[in-house]
């Protein structure tokens, strides 16, 4: 085993769309595990939308990345070296773990899970058996309360989470099930490939007027992985006691000012709607249930999703979280090591 690797720090804050510049490349020594460590060579590593939160130095549900130190996140690796002490993990098992960003990673026995790479892929951990899919299922049925027979809309509805949102409300018997996407071809994936019962590309005109078109009767639930513009048009579309899931808001992540809320806020008293935030955190007790239903969804076929891989790494994990930021991705978007 090679004595050095390589990791990516944040090299500053952006301002507005972050660049390759606010990234640095350094080539560190690998640690040795101590007491109750493993040490871990990661194979695959996840970038998500909520990371560019934490490059800001604000107060959020989780703490900021440090100017100067290794970003962090999901990652999926094999262990290469056991320290004393540690029970349950052994050499050459594969753990999923929260030190991405970089090629080896040294921490605590007791964080991370060991995972099997005979039940499904291992990049399956960081997407569909992971975050991504537990917030799907945990976001429109513990809190949007989907019932049978509603009519579910979910932007961002060819990501990670809302490709798994739509094929879950129809699965779970939604009488209709729309998407809105940021191309054609994730439109059509949408609905040739997804089984979504309407979709459209929110670039092609104003959402409100796209929805409706694809609402007529309005919606009971939405998912909102977008906010803006989306979010004031699911607002307008909504029946009386429709309820709302606040999971992201990728169009204002990078917003280098303010932005204003929906001009329509006033909705929400006379339809008596429910507009809840959620975090995967706090549905750890889904688990489970959620491992055990969804996976059986996928190995019946009922059930699909998608990856958009990155090779090359810790070199390659900037560009893909940046290309992530701009939609270059249809379902979870990753690095291979």
């Amino acid at each position: 085993m090679t004595s050095t690797a390589l990791e990516v720090r944040l090299a500053s804050r952006p301002t507005g769309w972050p660049t390759e510049d606010n990234f640095e490349i350094v080539e560190v020594d690998i640690p040795t595990p101590a007491e109750g460590q493993i040490l871990v060579r990661n194979v695959v590593m996840s970038v998500d939308p909520y990371m560019r939160g934490r490059m800001n130095d604000v107060k959020s549900y989780v703490p900021p990345f440090q100017v100067g130190q290794p970003l962090e996140g999901g990652a999926v690796g094999e262990i290469v070296a056991v320290g004393s002490g540690v029970e349950g993990l052994a050499m050459g098992d594969n753990v999923l773990h929260g030190l991405g960003w970089r090629e080896y990673a040294v921490l605590d026995a007791k964080h991370s899970v060991k995972v099997d790479p005979t039940i499904a892929p291992l990049s399956a951990y960081l997407g569909v058996l992971g975050m991504p899919g537990l917030t799907a299922y945990a976001g429109l049925l513990a809190t949007a309360e989907f019932k049978p027979g509603d009519a579910v809309f979910v932007s961002g509805a060819a990501g990670a989470v809302g490709q798994l949102v739509g094929q879950i409300a129809r699965l779970k018997g939604a009488s209709r099930v729309i998407g809105s996407a940021g191309s054609p071809e994730k439109v059509k994936y949408l609905t040739e490939e997804l089984g979504f019962d309407a979709a459209f590309n929110y670039k092609d005109g104003p959402v409100s007027e796209q929805l409706a078109a694809a609402a007529p009767n309005g919606i009971d639930v939405y998912f909102d992985n977008v906010g803006g513009e989306h979010l004031e048009a699911a607002i307008d579309s909504l029946n009386i006691n429709g309820r709302i899931t606040m999971c992201g808001a990728i169009s204002q992540y990078n917003a280098d000012k303010k932005p204003t809320g929906p001009s329509n806020m006033i909705q929400i008293l006379a339809k008596r709607l429910t507009l809840r935030g959620m975090l995967v955190g706090d549905h750890k007790a889904l688990q489970q249930q959620f491992v055990q239903e969804v996976g059986a969804w996928i190995a019946s076929g009922e059930l699909k999703y998608s990856e958009t891989t990155i090779e090359g790494g810790a070199r390659k994990a900037p560009a893909a979280f940046l290309g992530l930021l701009r939609g270059e991705n249809t379902g979870k978007m990753l690095v291979q090591f």
